[in-house]
This record gives structure tokens, sequence and C-alpha cells, in this order.
């Protein structure tokens, strides 16, 4: 782990900046650049604690444009999910966990990529679902982002409402996912010295996105950010599936 910590601290430190500035893609881009070098089981637990770490330091900013209705209702949801979730991580194949995790990286890169937005919010069972559906995918991968991105970005809520309510439900998302983790023993060394190791890179991250926030073109950011997402989505499923038939 200690010669792989440099390559996961700058892998860290990009996808803060990106937290930072949109709201989202952190953990996308942490499990996409960090499965390289890392099991994904080591990863995800990891990667939890910074999401926590990051929700936290990113709340106080964002509270007072949240949309809470949604966001309890989709926490309520996930919290039942989570332990499924969790359990599949333990005991499903590294390669077959990269494979659909790269899979279901590139669906949600299409679908935000295509623009399409509701006109009406979401009924309360579509709430739901997209809670159970987070839930799932966050104790499984760690990715809790692409159902509650692809919810927020696409309802009718104001740009700014939609990014710091996906900022609240990660952070609530992730709270409830690390002790289903730790009781099913998911924290090992690898696991505490990736999060402590890349902890700093995280803070300054942060800081240098949110300044970015105001600052830069936010349509153009999401694009670019959104095309690295998919790049790095097809080069982890090419390497996987490669794994898996070899």
């Amino acid at each position: 782990m200690l010669h792989e910590l440099p390559i996961v601290v700058l892998c860290v430190f990009a996808a803060a900046i990106v937290r930072g500035f949109c709201g989202f893609g952190f953990a996308l881009l942490v499990v996409m650049s960090a499965s390289f070098v890392l099991p994904t089981k080591d990863i995800v637990p990891g990667m939890l604690l910074l999401e926590v770490v990051a929700g936290l330091r990113l709340l106080p900013s964002i509270r007072g444009h949240v949309h809470w209705r949604s966001i309890a209702i989709i926490i309520a949801a996930a919290t039942v999910a989570t332990p499924a979730g969790a359990f599949i991580l333990r005991v499903a194949p590294a390669a077959a966990m990269q494979f659909g995790v790269s899979i279901l990286v590139l669906l949600a890169c299409g679908m935000l990529a295509s623009g399409r937005r509701l006109t009406r919010m979401p009924t309360t069972p579509e709430t739901a679902m997209t809670g159970a559906v987070a839930g799932l995918l966050n104790g499984s991968v760690g990715l809790a982002g692409p159902p509650v991105i692809l919810f927020f970005l696409g309802s009718p809520l104001a740009l700014e409402a939609g990014r710091a309510s996906i900022i609240a439900t990660f952070l609530a998302i992730d709270a409830v996912a690390l002790p289903t983790m730790a009781m099913l023993g998911l924290f090992g060394r690898t696991t505490l010295l990736f999060a402590l190791g890349s902890l700093p890179a995280l803070v300054v991250g942060l800081a240098i996105g949110a300044r970015m926030h105001d600052r830069v073109d936010q349509a153009r950011a999401r694009t670019v950010v959104l095309a690295v997402l998919a790049a790095m989505a097809v080069a982890n499923a090419v390497t996987s599936a490669a794994t898996l038939l070899s």
C-alpha cells in the first residue's frame, strides 16, 4: 500500500477539487481512478470516510438551499437497502465489481450528458426507489452518486438547490453506510491507511474546488468532468473484462 499511496492521494486530490466545485463526482472519480492500483474492497470503505469529511466541510455553506423533503425519503429508503449492498461488497469478486461499476458510470454519464430534466418533482414512490437503489449501490461499490445525481439534476430544482441537495444526501447516506461496513469487518489496515493518508489532499482539494465554483463556467466544467469519468470507466471496463476472461 505504501508504494501506491502517492497515486491514490493524487486521485483523491483531483476528485476533491471536482467535489468542491460541482458537489458530486468525488466517489466516481476516486473509485474509477484508484481501482487501477487498489482492490475495490479496500477503496470503498475508505472513500466513504473521506466522503463524510467532505460533506461536513461543505454543509455549512449549502444547507439553506437543500430540498429536505426529498432527502428524508431518499435517506430512509437507502438506510434499509445499504446492508444488502455491503454484503455484496464482501462476497463479490473484485474484477466483477470493477466491471459493474464501470458500466454503471458509463450509463450515468450518458444520462447526465443528455441534459434531460423533469417538469415536476418526482413522486414519493419514485423518490423512495431512488433512495433504495442509492443505498444498494453505496453499500456494494460506494457509488450512491448516479441515482442521486440523476434525481436532483434531472428535477426542476435550480442548479444551486440541486448541488446542495446532492451534497447533503451523500453525507447522510455515507454516514449510514459506515457502521454497516464496520460490522462486516471491511475496515482493514489498507483502507484506514488510504483514508488517513488522503485526508490532507481532500481538505485542500475541497477548498480549491469551492473557490472555483463562482469563477469557472459550470456547464463547460461539467462537460469535462463527464468526459473524464467516461474515459476512466471505459479503461476500467476493458481491464476488468480482460481479468474475468483470463
